[in-house]
């Protein structure tokens, strides 16, 4: 399992957002809903994250409630992936 750093999985929502025509915000405070990065989104993210570190990220819907910014997103795939 490879720890995934914040820049790699913002390249990876980069990549999503672009696909769609949209521009990922350099404010890490920006909320996803205002950005337009919608859950599929996330979950392509994930897919993408888990193919990248080798290893099956745990999800508890409590926390992913709680996901509603860029930070959000990248303090979660940071912890999802430590321990490597």
């Amino acid at each position: 399992m490879a720890k995934m750093s914040r820049a790699s999985v913002r390249k990876l929502m980069d990549e999503i957002m672009k696909r769609q025509g949209k521009t990922l915000n350099a404010d890490e405070s920006a909320r996803l809903q205002d950005i337009g990065f919608r859950s599929l989104d996330f979950a392509e993210l994930a897919l993408r994250v888990e193919s990248a570190a080798g290893t099956t990220l745990q999800f508890e819907a409590g926390v992913l409630r709680s996901i509603e910014t860029v930070k959000n997103v990248l303090d979660f795939m940071e912890r999802a992936t430590d321990g490597a």
